[in-house]
């Protein structure tokens, strides 16, 4: 009998007979080992713990520990509820089932949409699927067999996604007891080793995302390798509750996302417009320091230039309806880059003018779904924090550390300190501009991080089809992780708009661009802090960081005067004056979560002294008004 030779992690090397799967090999060490795997990794692709192996080859064993595990389980488990939502209700069609971080959901065509007490009979009937320990079979199956097994059962949704893929392709279905989904898997090994998991919520959406498409009802659940791990997330989602930015916007009177203004559109109220406004107003103090030019651009654009840029052509499910003005079609913007090219091809540039450094706060518009609308973070008009470096070859690297740093010490500002950062390569496939364009920014990139000791993941061909990129996620006050900065080469617009510097050498050459986001845009970062902060804002950029209470109207006139104090030191502040106990009113101003608070009556009318109350109860020594506004002003100017 022929054998395989199976390499371990460690680089041992240990022959097998073929045809051995990752089970046996598992048994072969330990029993303990073999009921903690989950998985399998064979030549760097996840595989079925029951799949043989034929020839020579590297193999990890995936154990609860790792972390490729709990997508395996959250899939898995996805399969589970399906399973149990067609038992209880078996006119029900399935649709698709993915895991998503940290959850999974499933779609359903359903005659009635599920409600929140059908959680608790779909969980019941899981737990007894689970109890069964169904095993979990692999089938590889030709796409018209697929076609003719969905059609049988009537599952349309299954069809038409079958009917899409190409004829020759293979596919594979997984079955647990009487039901089986499209799936390419891999999957754990029964359903008796899902070991903890909760359904969450039910919601509505649109097959595919598309409104015109028939709603779907959406359970969304959960999964993890212990009750543990599951009972502290259910604990972090309490949390998340609480600090959910449209909640927070809300109670704090920030913004509001009105259905008669329209999804995805926000309506910033003075809280919230001073609260962007002090983001913006430090946006543009940073950038002036850093070297950058401020621009403006327009809102719309004529056809003729996103036709040039190439959004036509690959964006404009995206972009809204073109506008007719005079004759000539109109779009409103779906990015600012195009408008910052023509700034920069506005003269003839040389060498010696670069590094160009244009940044903007500028206003786009999107077309996205009803479906995927989410407050501030996911919205149909919002402000991208965008600029554009255009440089030489030469002076790649320096640029993308100055960016680097630059973002981090951006973000640092808003107590964000740490970070998962990503560089995204080249496509296999689709990719514009020369490989060799592509290898010296990928170096640049890598160089550049290696340089300042940042530690990174490759995600090798998730690159965008124009140019690689560094992502960098942050992780909130609660360990969520936030997708915010990016710095993004561009080997597109560059050749499209035809963008030349003079060199040393007298010919033209094209620069180099890069597209650099660090907030991402204001209203999802905005969105990040309310989260973040949970609504208690740092006093340097809280809308009210002082609030003046009266204890009566007898009072009122000396805390407008206090107040106006304050004012004219650029300190932002608000009097209470409302004929309401002076309880309620400092309860009210804690629910606000305003950073200071003072309350005025005859003590403080008579000796000129107040006592500052801080944000939480804590009070400090009494002071004369203007110590008060100078110790404001300290803690405003650190940041505090």
């Amino acid at each position: 009998m022929s054998s395989v030779n199976i390499t371990f992690p460690d680089g041992t090397i240990k022959e097998y007979k073929h045809g051995v799967t990752p089970m046996d090999i598992a048994l072969s060490i330990s029993e303990g080992l073999a009921r903690n795997c989950v998985v399998a990794e064979v030549n760097h692709r996840l595989t079925d713990m029951t799949r043989p192996i034929t020839k020579d080859t590297a193999v990890r064993l995936i154990t609860w520990k790792d972390p490729e595990a709990h997508e395996i389980v959250l899939h898995s488990t996805a399969h589970t509820m399906a399973q149990a939502v067609q038992r209880l209700f078996p006119d029900v069609k399935v649709t698709i089932g993915p895991a998503i971080e940290n959850r999974f959901y499933y779609d359903f065509d359903t005659p009635t949409p599920f409600t929140e007490g059908d959680l608790v009979k779909i969980e019941a009937e899981m737990k007894i699927i689970i109890k069964e320990d169904l095993r979990v079979e692999r089938k590889e199956i030709s796409r018209n067999d697929a076609i003719d097994f969905f059609d049988k059962l009537g599952e349309s949704y299954k069809v038409e996604i079958i009917s899409e893929i190409p004829e020759d392709e293979m596919l594979t279905l997984y079955s647990q007891g009487e039901f089986t989904d499209l799936c390419r898997g891999p999957h754990i090994v029964s359903t008796g080793k899902i070991p903890a998991f909760k359904l969450l919520s039910v919601a509505g959406a649109y097959w595919r995302g598309d409104e015109k498409n028939k709603m779907l009802s959406r359970i969304y659940g959960t999964a993890f390798s212990s009750k543990k791990e599951l009972k502290a997330y259910l604990e972090l989602l309490e949390e998340a509750k609480k600090r959910d930015h449209r909640k927070l916007g809300k109670e704090l009177d920030l913004f509001e996302i009105s259905e008669t203004v329209g999804p995805g559109l926000s309506l910033w109220y003075p809280k919230g417009a001073t609260l962007r406004k002090l983001l913006e107003d430090y946006w543009y103090a940073e950038h002036r320091k850093r070297g950058y030019d401020i621009i403006q651009t327009p809102h719309i654009g004529k056809a003729e230039l996103w036709e040039t840029s190439g959004h036509l052509d690959f964006y404009k499910e995206s972009m809204y309806p073109v506008m007719p003005v005079e004759g000539q079609d109109y779009y409103l913007k779906p990015m600012n880059c195009p408008f910052h090219i023509m700034v920069y091809k506005r003269h003839q540039t040389s060498y010696r003018d670069l590094p160009i450094r244009y940044a903007e706060l500028g206003t786009v518009y999107r077309y996205e779904l009803s479906g995927v609308l989410h407050g501030l973070m996911r919205v149909r008009g919002f402000t991208q924090d965008d600029a554009h470096i255009f440089c030489t070859l030469e002076q790649l690297n320096d640029e993308v550390e100055k960016l680097l740093l630059f973002s981090f010490d951006y973000l640092k500002a808003f107590g964000f300190e740490e970070y998962e950062v990503y560089l995204s390569t080249q496509p296999e496939e689709k990719f514009v501009g020369e490989p060799a364009l592509w290898e010296k920014a990928q170096k640049s990139l890598s160089k550049s991080l290696k340089k300042l000791n940042i530690d990174y993941k490759v995600e090798e061909g998730g690159g965008a089809f124009y140019g690689p990129k560094i992502d960098i996620k942050i992780k909130d006050a609660i360990g969520r992780m936030w997708q915010c900065t990016t710095i993004q080469f561009d080997f597109n617009l560059p050749d499209h708009f035809d963008m030349v510097y003079t060199g040393s050498d007298g010919e033209h050459h094209r620069p180099f661009v890069i597209h650099r986001a660090i907030m991402g845009s204001l209203e999802r970062f905005i969105g990040v802090l309310i989260e973040h902060t949970a609504g208690k804002f740092p006093l340097w950029y809280a809308p009210v960081q002082l609030k003046i209470i009266p204890v009566s109207e007898k009072y009122n006139e000396t805390a407008t005067t206090i107040a106006q104090a304050a004012i004219d030191k650029n300190l932002r502040v608000e009097v209470d004056k409302r004929n309401e106990r002076v309880g309620y009113k400092i309860r009210e101003a804690e629910t606000q979560k305003i950073p200071y608070m003072i309350v005025v009556g005859q003590k403080e009318e008579d000796g000129g002294v107040v006592k500052l109350r801080h944000q939480g109860g804590e009070e400090l020594a009494s002071m004369s008004v203007k110590e008060m506004i100078a110790f404001l002003k300290e803690r405003e100017e650190m940041r505090d």
